[in-house]
This record gives C-alpha cells, structure tokens and sequence, in this order.
C-alpha cells in the first residue's frame, strides 16, 4: 500500500472510531468496537474495515460467532457512516465501507489467555513441590535429631560412672 492509501487509512480509521463511539446509538451493539486497521483498496472504491468488539462482560466469546449481530449492525449502518464520513474527508470520493471481525487480534487474546493459565498452574505445581520438598527435609531432619539424640544419650549411658 503506498503511502496516500496509508494516510487515507489512517484517517478513516480516526474518524470511524469517532463516529461509531458518538454517532451509532444501536442497543444492538453491545460492546465496546474497537477498529484494529483499515485497508483501503488502490481505486479508492473499498475500504475493509477490521473490527474486534469487546464485551461489557468478561469471558471465552471473542470468536466471531458471537459478534455477528454486532457486524450486522455495523454493516446495516455502513451507509450512515460513509454519508458522515465523506463530511469529514477531504477526497473527492469516499469508499464504501465493509466490516470485518479481525479473528487476528481474538487469536491473539485467546493465546494470551492459554499462556496465562499455563504459567498459573506451573506456578502452583512449583509451590506444591515446594512444599512437599520443604516437608520431606523437615521429615529427615527430625529423624536424625531423633537418631542423634538416641546415640548420644546411650554414648552419656556409657560414659556414666556405674554407682
């Protein structure tokens, strides 16, 4: 992509996320959209739009399944946002705006997540072995006190004068 698609990407991008926070009251459209890159085409006649929504409330739904009333909204107000668009750009055309869900950054939350709960449960295995470690010594120390103590107490025994 050169470098005026990019600018123009990147502008509609601003603006976008602008108008879907202000001008896009849906009940429909319950989380929060937050538009992750646009790609506009060479003739200026598209612009994919890649959108990740997160939900008010936290759990596994960040697949695409569960976002797709939410991509229905967005594409139904599509129009709208064109017409409020072409407003704030300068360009003599404005193109036409296509939503996408980006599974991208949804892989990547999901992976984050995987890892999180690796590290969690190594953590406890490691506090578990430690645990059990720290038990075994205190086991093998107190069986050598107890040893030591029983050997010097007959070594005292033998030593004692008999009276």
């Amino acid at each position: 992509m050169n470098q005026r698609l990019q600018r123009l990407a990147d502008q509609i991008q601003r603006e976008l996320a602008v108008l879907i926070r202000d001008e896009v009251n849906d009940p429909r459209l319950t989380g929060f959209v937050t538009i992750s890159s646009v790609k506009v085409s060479p003739d200026l006649g598209y612009a994919d739009i890649y959108v990740t929504i997160m939900e008010p409330e936290l759990n596994d739904s960040m697949t695409k399944s569960s976002h797709e009333q939410s991509l229905k909204v967005l594409a139904n107000a599509a129009g709208f946002l064109r017409t409020e668009l072409s407003h704030r750009l300068k360009t003599r055309t404005t193109p036409r705006l296509r939503f996408h869900y980006d599974e991208v950054t949804a892989r990547g939350n999901y992976m984050m997540d995987l890892i999180n709960q690796a590290v969690a449960k190594s953590d406890e295995d490691n506090i578990t072995d430690m645990d059990h470690d720290i038990n075994d010594e205190l086991g093998a120390n107190q069986a050598n006190s107890t040893g030591s103590d029983s050997i010097s107490s007959s070594q005292d025994l033998a030593n004692q004068p008999n009276k």
